[in-house]
């Protein structure tokens, strides 16, 4: 990675982070908590924006403008995402008013001060911007926020399939922890449930060709999250049915989590814990789940203090974005604030790497296993 740069900062936002781009690279949709006016407080959940992406002459990412918030203040809104073919469609999930606050469930590991909660108010929504780049936020032309389905209990961590017609999220019943991943089919409006293992399944994206998905999941009820795919079923219509093959891709002690591929479908790129729980770092590894997990390396890529987490790429593969705390340190905090990054990445390299490292891998296998061989 090269040409890193923070695209957000502690001066418009509190924290920023989960963003992802448009499917020709001009926009960004992310969540935000604003700085207060003087005197204020800040709010308590996060909004969903959108901003268009500044480049050079050369095609390099060297900022982003045009910030317009989508959401209403007070509510709670969580996992942007844009349409695959179409950068002025947006979906997100949203509770539109501030959630009750009862029956809240939600996710923490026992030791760390990081949650999220499940309001069963959060339903998803869609909106049209303007198509044009470069408009001002008093001429972005925003729609009302259209709900797609609505029914009570958590629906969000939404995305478009590659073709458009699903929606692949998590589903939880009101007041429940027990996540699962289902399916939207928007030719007949019909839901279907994918995956209902145990604990919380969340945080899915299909490959990008439209045929698996990734997720995590806390199946063992440990708070410490793994990563999986899962080939998809269809049926002679284009209509998916279900899961053919589920495969795990990591097992281990440490919390992994916001899995996604890379642009070729090769390798997934995820947060970890597995230098420490307070310095996640983001590790790549294979996504075809075709090799025996002790033979399937976990590569990391980025380096630095603090949390490094939710690496999404341009659709052309060279750029990585990711939510950090890299910048300055924030006053009484010890610590920088969650902001937006990019840099650039070169996959072709990746892939090299990680061929010579699970090629060591494989060495080490078998060296350990002949000095323990007794004839």
């Amino acid at each position: 990675m090269t040409n890193h740069l923070q695209i957000t900062d502690a001066d418009r936002f509190v924290k920023a982070g989960e963003a992802y781009f448009s499917h020709d690279g001009s926009r960004i949709i992310f969540q935000g908590i604003p700085v207060p006016a003087e005197g204020d407080e800040a709010l308590e959940h996060y909004l969903m924006y959108v901003c268009d992406v500044v480049r050079d002459e050369d095609g390099q990412i060297t900022g982003v403008n045009h910030m317009t918030n989508l959401s209403n203040i007070g509510s709670s809104n969580t996992c942007g995402w844009f349409h695959p073919s179409d950068s002025s469609r947006v979906l997100f999930g949203t509770t539109l008013v501030a959630p009750s606050g009862n029956d809240v469930a939600g996710f923490q590991r026992e030791t760390s001060k990081y949650s999220w909660q499940f309001p069963r108010e959060m339903d998803m929504v869609e909106m049209t911007l303007s198509p044009a780049i470069g408009m001002c936020c008093a001429e972005m032309g925003l729609s009302e926020p259209e709900l797609i389905w609505e029914r009570d209990g958590y629906d969000a961590e939404g995305s478009w399939s590659p073709d458009g017609r699903f929606i692949l999220y998590t589903r939880l019943e009101p007041g429940d922890t027990n996540g699962d991943l289902w399916i939207y089919d928007s030719k007949d409006e019909s839901h279907t449930e994918l995956i209902a293992e145990p604990g919380y399944d969340g945080g899915p994206f299909f490959s990008p060709d439209g045929k698996s998905i990734c997720y995590r999941s806390d199946r063992n009820g440990d708070k410490v999250l793994q990563i999986f795919v899962a080939t998809l079923a269809f049926d002679s219509d284009g209509k998916v049915t279900g899961i053919k093959e589920e495969i795990q891709i990591t097992k281990n002690k440490h919390v992994n989590w916001c899995p996604f591929y890379t642009p070729d479908g090769k390798y997934l790129f995820y947060a970890s814990s597995e230098i420490s729980h307070g310095n996640y770092e983001v590790f790549c590894v294979d996504a075809t789940g075709q090799y025996p997990l002790d033979e399937t390396p976990r590569m990391r890529i980025t380096n630095a203090r603090g949390f490094d987490g939710l690496p999404v790429f341009s659709p052309d593969g060279k750029t990585m974005m990711w939510t950090a705390q890299r910048g300055a340190f924030v006053e009484g905090a010890g610590k920088p604030s969650s902001q937006m990054w990019v840099a650039d990445i070169d996959l072709e390299k990746v892939d090299k790497a990680y061929k010579k490292l699970r090629k060591a891998m494989i060495e080490k296998k078998q060296s350990e296993a002949f000095e323990s061989y007794t004839p």
